[in-house]
């Protein structure tokens, strides 16, 4: 590879909004979490007059099993945190590792430019007309 055309500024401003994007995603993971049950609750049970409950029958002896609805719901959250867990690992991971490669990269741009620096001090040194016998025609080495 030749060159990199990596501007560190706009990966910084890509990191920032694909971290608000998943800051909004686990919020919306949290809202499920704690809305989920109530709308399993609201869907009813198999037993007649729909009794919410854990499936135990409750004081005037109606069961509260939960209904086809329910029971979907509940598979859907199962698979969904499982999903949503995945996903979190995998922005975390690449959000990580984009910024660090770009901190490597910038790092090594200093690394070279320093180099760079130590070589221009260290090699060429001009040979002013004057000085030490020298006659001005374009340096020598060290």
């Amino acid at each position: 590879m030749t060159a990199w055309d990596i501007e560190p500024g706009g990966v910084g401003n890509v990191l920032k909004r694909a971290g608000g994007s998943a800051e909004r995603m686990a919020k919306a993971g949290q809202n499920m979490q704690e809305t989920l049950p109530s709308a399993a609750a609201s869907a009813g049970t198999i037993a007649e007059g729909g009794h919410e409950g854990d499936g135990k029958p409750d004081k005037d002896g109606k069961g509260g099993i939960q209904g086809p609805v329910a029971s979907a719901l509940g598979v859907f959250a199962r698979q969904w945190n499982e999903d949503l867990r995945y996903i979190s690992r995998r922005a975390a991971s690449s959000l990580l590792g984009a910024h660090l490669a770009t901190k490597e990269y910038v790092e090594g741009d200093l690394r070279m430019a320093a180099s760079r620096n130590r070589d221009a001090i260290n090699g060429i040194v001009p040979d002013m007309p004057g000085v030490k016998g020298g006659g001005g025609d374009g340096g020598g080495k060290r």
